[in-house]
């Protein structure tokens, strides 16, 4: 497998109401996620999905997060880069 063949890819996007959704995998780890960015309320999280959920977290991302929203500044922000910590995602039925 080459170098490029293992960078992390986009493979949905959708926004809507100022809340911007990315579904990307990442084939380094065979692992997907799902990153949201709420510009209503300024939040953003990043979730780490098990690959058979990753249509269904993409469609309602707010579902699979765990505890309470938290707001940062979009300095603080790192919803949108390619590189998280994703081990845990490949555990079936993880949210």
């Amino acid at each position: 497998m080459t170098t490029g063949s293992l960078q992390t890819r986009e493979l949905a996007v959708r926004e809507s109401d100022g809340v911007r959704v990315v579904l990307r995998w990442h084939p380094h780890d065979d692992a997907v996620t799902v990153s949201v960015d709420d510009a209503r309320v300024g939040d953003c999280f990043q979730l780490a999905i098990a690959p058979d959920r990753a249509l269904d977290a993409f469609y309602h991302p707010f579902a699979y997060r765990p505890g309470e929203p938290t707001t940062t500044s979009k300095e603080e922000r790192q919803c949108f880069a390619p590189s998280i910590a994703i081990g845990e995602a490949k555990r079936p039925g993880l949210r």
